[in-house]
């Protein structure tokens, strides 16, 4: 059983940073395929970003990234938008892509204008 435990976000004004983590545990990390989506009120949660791929309302904005050795992936999300306002889910996906799916509980990202 992996557990995945999001952290990092907060109110922001427009234009402003904010760097999300979520840390895993419960497996090897190496082996899990992780993701960050995200879900705004009245809205189907949608990917915001995966190793190969970001969605177009964030490519040139957000990073995604990870630390194999803190069992850890990163979303560093820049020039903020309030349109990016929604609770943001990490997604993992054990054995390499292949084995099941685990989310976490989510961090709200409020982004004032």
């Amino acid at each position: 059983q992996v557990q995945l435990v999001e952290s990092g976000g907060g109110l922001v004004q427009a234009g402003g940073s904010l760097r999300l983590s979520c840390a895993a545990s419960g497996s090897i990390f190496s082996s899990l395929v992780m993701g960050w989506y995200r879900q705004a009120p009245g809205k189907q949660r949608e990917l915001v970003a995966s190793s190969t791929n970001y969605a177009d309302s964030v490519q040139g904005r957000f990073t995604i990234s990870r630390d194999n050795a803190q069992n850890t992936v990163y979303l560093q999300m820049n020039s903020l938008k309030p349109e990016d306002t929604a609770v943001y889910y990490c997604k993992a996906v054990g054995g390499w892509g292949f084995g099941s799916t685990y989310w976490g509980k989510g961090t709200l990202v409020t982004v004032s204008s």
